[in-house]
């Protein structure tokens, strides 16, 4: 598909908006979600759009939903505070909307690649969790991502809210202790892992070959839901979420 590097959009017609690649990250004047990687700016006003927001088409359909058919909006329909289906988080503008289910998503989750490649192995996306979520605990509903083994778990929204809070220390000052401690309550992807396949002794060896990953998840993963899943943006993420 064609990406033209300068568009007009409705909600911004006063100026072109130019594709740009950034490893800084930003606020989408859309959908109010983060983003990284590529964007659609105007530099004259400061107003930004993920690249999924600016070019979104204007009916989706998710291999998650198969009944529904989403329909792309501006704003949220209706009166009442709606979230998203994905995420999680509250829908505060761009969004995609099935009138006939009620079901909302921001077009960044409604772009969540099925499944992540760290370059060796894969993280899959799933509807739901059957095993504990390594950050909350949690089992059962919410957009996660998981090993093949299903031995290591993390939802969508816990990674989000990992990443504001990695945010805030970095950019607000608040106590960066307390996002250091909240950090390392996730396991690493690999020792995780090795953990769940030393304990079931012989016989785990094709299992434990298909799921042997490098400690990158969680960076593979904040990449995805930012909008751009590439080992090279998960390098930059994981340089300001260390700091």
């Amino acid at each position: 598909m064609k990406i033209d590097k300068e568009i007009f959009h409705p909600i911004h017609p006063q100026h072109k908006l130019k594709l740009e690649y950034t490893e800084i990250p930003f606020n989408c004047d859309g959908c109010k979600e983060a983003g990284i990687g590529f964007k659609y700016t105007c530099r004259r006003c400061e107003f930004d759009l993920h690249k999924a927001c600016a070019v979104a088409d204007q009916t989706f359909t998710h291999p998650f939903y198969r009944k529904c058919d989403f329909e792309f909006h501006y704003q949220p329909p209706g009166r009442e505070m709606r979230y998203c289906d994905a995420c999680g988080n509250d829908v505060l503008g761009f969004v995609y909307h099935c009138k006939r289910c009620g079901f909302d998503m921001h077009p960044c989750c409604a772009n969540l690649p099925q499944v992540l490649d760290d370059g060796e192995h894969n993280l899959y996306l799933c509807l739901k969790l059957s095993s504990s979520c390594h950050r909350c605990g949690g089992k059962g509903p919410g957009w996660s991502y998981r090993s093949k083994c299903k031995s290591y778990n993390l939802h969508v929204s816990c990674v989000k809210e990992l990443l504001v809070e990695s945010w805030q220390a970095m950019y607000l000052n608040v106590d960066k202790n307390k996002v250091r401690e909240m950090q390392t309550r996730i396991p690493t992807l690999k020792g995780t892992l090795k953990n769940h396949h030393g304990r079931r002794g012989r016989g785990g060896g094709k299992v434990k070959k298909c799921c042997e990953m490098a400690g990158g998840a969680v960076r593979l993963i904040v990449s995805a839901i930012l909008g751009d899943p590439t080992t090279l943006i998960a390098a930059v993420i994981g340089g300001f979420m260390s700091k």
